[in-house]
């Protein structure tokens, strides 16, 4: 049984298995105390579960309502224009269509981030510039280096997770009003609000109200996290009429099914229950963030999300911590190492009541430190590196972008050479310190804005990092069948002419593999942007409001 479950994760690329597949593997047909999926444990109450129980066979067997039916019920809770609203069956229905409708060429993320955000735009030929966020300075986003980042490269759309996920980093209203006022010559700005309700650090930190009178602002919410309902497969974007609509026209008369339906019309009678939930989730974080910040070596980092980043103690591999704490503890954990920007050093935890914590914390007693039963997580090997990504470098580099470089972060990682046939030369290797004693990543020295010429300085094959032990003293490379290119100084920044070639890395810099682990500052960048006046609408005072919050606690 255990093999089965754990062949899971294996097989799946960038997300966790389903719950249900878990399930079905687990031998009893009942899932593991979960902290990873995350979603509101204390919302809907158990009374409307059992309400909506009671309606099941008539929520199953007949038509839900039409989408703009559903929409505006929702639109009348919120107090939101149903012209400036689009509904889909989750957030990830509308991240897909506006990747097909409105990024035309170039996409700006941070990363490690929601792996749609990485994966959608390289799936349909989209250059995907990837912002590394600096395990050195918490994972904050620093917005004025994303900024310059985004104007280096020439990215035409710019996403931004608050609160992120996995880390929970949150940036206030005013600096991303600042933000959207600096990039106004953008394509498109994506603020995706689906944690945000989670929230406590401002009192209304949503910038709903902004994106309806830009032109190019969409926001994202999700309602399956909050509303603890992700089977049901239901958000929305808030944005101008125009955006708003080029996506409604897209998308199916049924595209939201009738448990959607009959959630979002009951939604008006259990305001105050919902309200109380989130209350609870913010209590659940600060204690459970108390506890974890206890275990001797863990780093937890801070979240405005419902869940926790943290960082195992040296020596311990997140598959490793994964794996038994399921099949030992029956415990369901987050590890990240198939995040692009993070490694298998850390974990995220879904904040759960204190009864489930106390079973966490317990369980990662016995498998990081060895007591009441099993062996201690082995301590990290000289010369030995922790997995950074991998998988998910070779599946977005390789599989994803049609014809791209195959085994890429392979590559980088062995030092393998490229085959015959049309590809692009490996980068220059950035040699990055490795030590058994020191946290991943703490030793690496090359920032964003400083690796914008790795491109221009590309040979014709890859220097093994000094790290990296081998089996004995290579030769130099043989010559390839063909010359390789005489050294050209690299020239000014220019637009390209047209879509960036398949395998090419972001223009003038990183590839994915060169994301992995860096955790520099990047020199030279701005500290802050320009000040923007003060726009914008008030929120309204109702519950739930257009930002879903006005709550406190």
């Amino acid at each position: 049984m255990a093999d089965n479950v754990t062949s899971l994760f294996r097989s799946t690329a960038a997300h966790s298995p389903s719950m249900a597949a878990l399930a079905r593997e687990g031998g009893d047909g009942t899932g593991p105390v979960d902290f990873c999926i995350p979603c509101n444990p204390y919302f809907p109450t158990p009374a409307m579960m059992d309400t909506m129980a009671s309606r099941l066979k008539d929520i199953i067997t007949y038509y839900p309502s039409s989408a703009d039916t559903i929409t505006a019920e929702l639109c009348n809770l919120l107090q939101l224009p149903p012209q400036a609203v689009a509904m889909g069956n989750g957030s990830t229905e509308l991240i897909t269509w506006i990747d097909h409708l409105l990024v035309r060429e170039s996409l700006a993320i941070p990363v490690p981030t929601f792996g749609r955000w990485t994966d959608q735009p390289m799936e349909t030929g989209k250059r995907v510039d990837m912002f590394p966020l600096q395990e050195s300075s918490g994972f904050a986003l620093d917005l004025a280096q994303y900024a310059e980042f985004i104007r280096t490269r020439g990215t035409r759309v710019a996403v931004i997770c608050n609160p992120n996920n996995p880390d929970g980093g949150f940036l206030h209203k005013h600096a991303l009003v600042q933000f959207m006022d600096a990039m106004a010559d953008l394509d498109l700005i994506v603020i995706d609000e689906s944690f945000l309700e989670f929230a406590d650090a401002e009192q209304e930190p949503s910038v709903v109200q902004e994106a309806m009178i830009r032109p190019n602002v969409i926001v994202l919410r999700s309602l399956g996290k909050n509303f603890g309902l992700h089977g049901i497969r239901f958000g929305y974007m808030v944005a101008n009429p125009s955006l708003a609509g080029r996506v409604r026209s897209m998308l199916p008369k049924w595209n939201l099914n009738a448990f959607a339906e009959y959630v979002v019309f009951m939604l008006k009678e259990h305001g105050a229950e919902y309200a109380q939930s989130l209350h609870q989730v913010r209590r659940d974080r600060l204690d459970m963030a108390s506890q974890l910040a206890a275990l001797p070596g863990l780093t937890v980092y801070p979240s405005q999300g419902n869940f926790l980043f943290v960082r195992l103690p040296v020596g311990a591999e997140g598959t490793v911590v994964r794996d038994r704490m399921l099949t030992e503890h029956r415990i369901l954990v987050r590890e990240c190492g198939n995040k692009i920007g993070s490694s298998s050093r850390f974990l995220r935890l879904v904040v759960r009541p204190q009864v489930d914590v106390r079973r966490l914390v317990s369980g990662l007693e016995q498998v990081l430190y060895g007591t009441r039963r099993g062996a201690a997580v082995p301590e990290l090997a000289q010369g030995t590196s922790y997995s950074s990504g991998t998988a998910a470098v070779d599946r977005l580099v390789g599989q994803t972008n049609g014809a791209g470089m195959q085994d890429l972060a392979a590559m980088a990682v062995g030092g393998g050479g490229m085959g015959g046939g049309v590809g692009m030369p490996m980068p220059v290797a950035q040699p990055m310190a490795v030590a058994a004693a020191a946290p991943m990543g703490a030793a690496a020295s090359m920032g964003p804005a400083a690796s914008i010429g790795t491109a221009a300085s590309m040979g014709a094959g890859m220097p093994m990092p000094a790290q990296m032990p081998a089996p004995a003293p290579m030769p130099a490379p043989a010559p390839m069948p063909t010359p390789p290119p005489a050294p050209v100084a690299p020239a000014p920044f220019a637009p390209p002419s047209g879509p960036t070639p398949v395998g090419v890395p972001a223009r003038g810099g990183l590839t994915a593999a060169q994301v992995r682990g860096m955790t520099a500052p990047a020199p030279g960048a701005p500290q802050e942007l320009s000040q923007a006046p003060a726009t914008g609408w008030p929120n309204a005072q109702s519950w739930p409001n257009a930002a879903g919050m006005g709550q406190t606690g």
